[in-house]
């Protein structure tokens, strides 16, 4: 059975709200087990735990909150080496369109990578001219259609990688995208 972290900041609760869709996407795939924790409850054994890892910050100047980098350099003694080639994904939310979310999920899997996190985007479109390329972003709380299908897309496609990789459940990769009708 596949073990899905949701890691998560938020001030507002818009990030919150963003984790709980994640997690909703992730127990789209059978046999995944999923736990959402706030950086304030989680810690290394969770970490150690997850096959593969949502994290979500909000957007503060163009990279993650202050508390999700201070959770990964407290945590980096207690799980370096362990967490290589597990499998992670990143969302964030700002106060705007154009505030800095994609910024922000390259810097969490900037971080991630560095712990030897194998991490991806998402290709698929889930509205028109709105993709989730470095991650799920919102401006916002996320109320719109199309801002919840990108938090479910990505957690189903981290569940969909762990139960492929990780399982041996290669039925459950995505395939290639069809874009001859994009």
């Amino acid at each position: 059975m596949g073990k899905v972290l949701v890691l998560y900041d938020s001030r507002t609760g818009y990030t919150a709200k963003m984790a709980v869709h994640v997690a909703e996407g992730a127990r789209t795939v059978a046999h995944t087990e999923v736990r959402v924790k706030s950086v304030d409850e989680a810690g290394q054994e969770d970490i150690v735990w997850a096959d593969g890892l949502a994290v979500g910050s909000p957007t503060n100047l163009g990279v993650m909150s202050w508390k999700m980098k201070r959770f990964w350099d407290d945590l980096s003694d207690g799980i370096w080496g362990k967490v290589d080639g597990k499998i992670a994904c990143a969302f964030s939310s700002s106060g705007g369109w154009g505030g800095g979310s994609e910024l922000a999920c390259m810097a969490l899997l900037t971080v991630l990578m560095n712990f030897g996190f194998l991490v991806f985007g998402v290709t698929d479109y889930v509205g028109k001219q709105f993709t989730l390329h470095y991650g799920a972003v919102t401006a916002g709380e996320p109320r719109d259609p199309k801002e919840i299908a990108a938090c479910r897309r990505l957690g189903q496609r981290l569940a969909q990688w762990v139960a492929g990789y990780i399982d041996g459940r290669r039925d459950l990769l995505p395939g290639p995208i069809d874009t001859r009708g994009m």
